[in-house]
């Protein structure tokens, strides 16, 4: 038989640096095991936390996973609720030890699991950086299915599954490690999270409250989101393509470097071969390899022409005072 489902209590959360009291209903099991499992995890023993939170588009995930990493991390604001593999990998280096970082990609819509290659390389890449800060972890999809393996089986320590009931959102289901590797491995195929496949009696509801902050705090979120949807509409690739951008990035940064060439020097030579590239992008992408000569580069160029209109103002003196003595030789000889 099932087991009888425990109730949810109102949590207060007070927000470390700004002071402001969250409050917002929490299932009493899914506190216990974020207080008897996850933060002492983070704080005491010295691991770091990596969950996944899927489900379909508008059942709440992004809600969800902002009441749980601001329970477990009252710290946590907006500059570590990222959009984009490029932010996720600047909130892990910039995360102090024991903090949360959301990384959500439910929102933009992907279905593909390219989508998701430069977040499998981002986690496998900085893994040493996630334990070392003892990290918690979240990442917001749409399907567990989409992750890398290894990344799903060996480095999120469970799935939290969250869905509709007749039409009524903010259900969710938790599978333990063992029960999400069954589930991985026996419903990839259909893509199901049906009992007759993996059953788990880890079950609760949540509310759609905000947890980060008043309403102004809301609305930047809202905005923040809005924009990143924007960008991805606009620099959506597939994982080859993201691979030969930071190839040629790489080419651009060891031809620079071994050249010494400056930014519109290079901007230039690609001109002739018909590669549009402004020397900002140039600096941009060298900046992103440790190029720490973008100020001396600066002071170059200007010094550089100011050297040009010196000499071109000698040049100007010199002419004038040669056609100066001219005209007085014209005129003794004409005396």
């Amino acid at each position: 038989m099932e087991k009888k489902r425990e109730g949810n209590k109102v949590v207060e959360v007070i927000d470390t640096t700004t002071g402001y009291i969250s409050n917002y209903s929490m299932s009493l099991r899914l506190k216990r095991n974020l207080d008897d499992k996850i933060i002492p995890s983070l704080h005491k023993k010295d691991k770091d936390y990596v969950l996944c939170i899927d489900g379909k588009e508008g059942a709440g995930k992004s809600t969800f996973a902002m009441q749980i990493g601001k329970y477990v991390d009252p710290s946590l604001n907006l500059n570590r609720i990222v959009f984009s593999p490029e932010d996720f990998r600047e909130a892990i280096l910039s995360a102090k030890k024991g903090q949360c970082v959301i990384y959500d990609e439910a929102f933009t819509g992907f279905s593909s699991r390219s989508s998701l290659s430069p977040v499998n390389k981002v986690l496998v890449s900085l893994m040493m950086q996630i334990r070392q800060k003892n990290l918690f972890i979240l990442i917001v999809l749409p399907t567990i299915f989409m992750l890398e393996k290894y990344i799903a089986l060996y480095r999120t320590k469970f799935l939290i599954h969250v869905f509709e009931s007749k039409g009524t959102r903010g259900y969710f289901k938790v599978y333990n490690s063992n029960k999400k590797k069954l589930l991985i491995l026996f419903g990839k195929k259909t893509l199901s999270y049906s009992p007759k496949i993996v059953r788990t009696n880890f079950k609760g509801r949540f509310y759609g409250v905000f947890a980060l902050g008043d309403e102004k705090v809301e609305a930047k979120y809202k905005k923040k989101k809005e924009q990143a949807l924007r960008n991805s509409e606009r620099t959506s690739m597939t994982s080859a393509q993201v691979k030969f951008k930071e190839q040629r990035d790489l080419i651009i940064w060891l031809f620079r470097k071994h050249t010494r060439l400056k930014y519109r020097e290079i901007e230039n030579l690609l001109l002739d071969y018909e590669l549009e590239m402004s020397f900002q992008q140039i600096q941009k992408i060298c900046a992103k390899f440790g190029d720490k000569s973008i100020e001396e580069e600066e002071k170059r160029e200007r010094i550089d022409k100011k050297k040009e209109i010196i000499s071109k103002n000698k040049e100007k003196e010199v002419k004038s005072d040669e056609n100066g003595d001219f005209d007085e030789e014209i005129k003794e000889s004409e005396g």
